[in-house]
Order: C-alpha cells, then structure tokens, then sequence
C-alpha cells in the first residue's frame, strides 16, 4: 500500500455538483475506512462539519493491467499515452502528476479561457507553483504529449524602470545603460525641460547594463501601450566603451529580429562625450576582459571622422563612461 497526499478539492472533484452534506459524508465515510487520513496542520474549509484542506490518502498497490486501463480509458484524449505505455516504470513514477492533468483538463477547461502567468498554472493544476518552470513539469508535458500552448500560459516579463515625462506618440524614448544618467536626465525633464542635448525625449527607460537585453525581449508584454506605438523612434545611449557597444548591438538585433523595429544610438549624447573628453587630461582605463566585439552596426551611425576618433580611444585602453555628461551638459 502507498501512500499520497490530496488536497480536498480532489477528493471531492466528483462529488462536486452534490450538496456540501453529501460531500462531507463522503469524505468522513473515506476517512472512517482509513483511505484518508486528515493533515491537521493544513488547517479546515470553515464550514460545518469542517473538513482537513489537504489528507494522506491509502492507495492499493497497483496491477500492471489496471495501470493500462487507467491509461487506455480514464485518461483524457489531450493526453497521449503512448509514452507511459511503453514506459510504465515512469508513468508509475509521474502518476499523481499526469492524474492532477487529466483532472484538470476534464474539470476545470474554462479556466483556460484566458491566459495566465507560467506559475499561476502551474499551482493551479500541480499545487506547486514553480514545477512547471523550475521542476519536471517540462518533462511531464512531452511524455504527456501537451503542447504548453494548449495550457495558455505567459511569461511574466522582466520590468524595466522608466520615467514617461508624457505619452503623446509619436515620441523619442531614450534606454540608459546605467542608474546615474537615468536620474540625472529625469531630473533634467522634471524640471520642466522637453529636451535633452536639443532632442525631444518623451521617456526615460533605465537598461541596467546588460539586462535590458532581457527585458526588452519581454518589451511587447511589460511596455506600456503608448511605448509600444511603432510611430515611436527608441534610442539607446550607454558607456563609450567595447561592452557598451556590445550591449548597445546586442539589444538592437534581437529587439528588430522581434519587433521589426530599429533601436538607433543617441547619437548627439556620444558626440557630446566626445566633445567633452578632449577637455578631460586623462581618460579612464578601460575595465579588464573587455575585447572588440562590436558588428559594425553602431558606428555606422556617425561619421568616418567621429568613428576614427571613437575607435581610438578605445584601441588605445581608454574610455568614456556615460557620467562625463551631467546635468548642465543636457
């Protein structure tokens, strides 16, 4: 005999049309057998009698044969089972997962008439909310031959911080590598100004450096609406250095391979580093491990005069953070 633990929504799943006397009858007659056996630590429902949220419930040790038949005729057709036949080792092992499944997917198909996040899913049929991102739910649903599309689950995106001074479209919203520019130029618009280095700029959005590669692929679920207006021009402005570029060609391809849209850099800001630097006796060293990797792509944007005198105070160990530029720069 084993041994499993059910929540009392299982137990009752096919009582649940009866009235609630009937149910809890049904449920004290199954622990007065010793089928069930009440968790008390997993509190009551509150109603009267009360019954245990979650039990151990006493399961016979199966025949092979009658875990065919389970799989052959009480398991709905969403789920194939021609893995489990040819593998009973794992079914056994997957049963009261692939049992929670099927449940789920005879009872309770209106809860997917709209969507919700990967792990509200997951809770909602398993009782644990990161197996199917983090444990075996991806394995389960390929043995269960699922397509994780028929159980409409999004990803929850990455928020990224940003600051709409409006959101009147079209507009220019700028990306920021890093925190201190973020702040320096919302202060700056906050201020009542509409520009920044002679740009309208409508929106800030602070990258965090290399994660805003990762939350702008989630860009068309966590931007607002009015962001998301194709009409809007986005502009990326971060360090003048190797991985600055990187980051900057980085998020412009997978973004325009995404949403067919371009990023371009704000070109007026890295002119003004440029401009500025010259004043400057000696430029930082650039931080160790960094090496050319750039595609072209963002020095395609200036002039072969600009380029030539970017590149070489990159080639030569040097570069030009963001905060050169402060607030009266902007």
């Amino acid at each position: 005999m084993a041994r499993r633990k059910i929540t009392l929504e299982e137990v009752l799943r096919k009582k649940r049309r009866e009235s609630y006397e009937d149910q809890a009858a049904y449920v004290l007659s199954l622990i007065a057998s010793g089928t069930l056996t009440p968790i008390s630590r997993a509190g009551t429902n509150g109603k009267k009698p009360a019954l245990c949220l979650r039990y151990w419930e006493t399961v016979p040790d199966a025949e092979p044969e009658d875990r065919r038949e389970e799989l052959l005729y009480e398991t709905v057709p969403q789920i194939r089972v021609d893995y489990y036949l040819k593998h009973p080792g794992v079914y056994e092992k997957e049963r009261e997962d692939v049992r929670r499944l099927d449940a789920f997917l005879r009872y309770n198909t209106e809860a997917l008439s709209s969507a919700v996040s990967v792990n509200e899913r997951s809770f909602q049929i398993f009782g644990r909310e990161k197996f199917l991102s983090q444990g075996g739910g991806k394995t389960l649903l390929a043995h269960c031959g699922i397509d994780p599309a028929l159980l409409r689950m999004v990803r929850t995106a990455e928020p990224f911080a940003a600051y709409a001074g409006d959101r009147t479209v079209p507009q220019n919203a700028l990306i920021l590598e890093n925190k201190d520019p973020f702040y320096g130029m919302r202060t700056h618009l906050l201020s009542g100004h509409r520009d920044i280095l002679g740009v309208p700029v409508g929106t800030l959005i602070y990258g965090a450096g290399k994660r805003v590669v990762a939350s702008f692929q989630d860009f068309s679920i966590s931007a607002e609406p009015y962001l998301k207006d194709p009409r809007n021009q986005l502009l990326y402005f971060g360090d003048l250095d190797w991985e600055g570029i990187l980051i900057y060609e980085t998020l412009a391809k997978s973004f325009e391979k995404a949403e067919g849209r371009r990023i371009a850099p704000f070109v007026p800001a890295y002119l003004a580093m440029l401009k500025k630097a010259e004043t400057v006796p000696t430029l930082p060293e650039t931080r160790e491990g960094q090496v050319r990797r750039e595609s072209g792509l963002f020095f395609s944007f200036f002039s072969e005069t600009d380029t030539a005198q970017m590149t070489g105070i990159l080639t030569a160990g040097r570069y030009i953070p963001q905060e050169i530029l402060n607030g009266s720069d902007y």
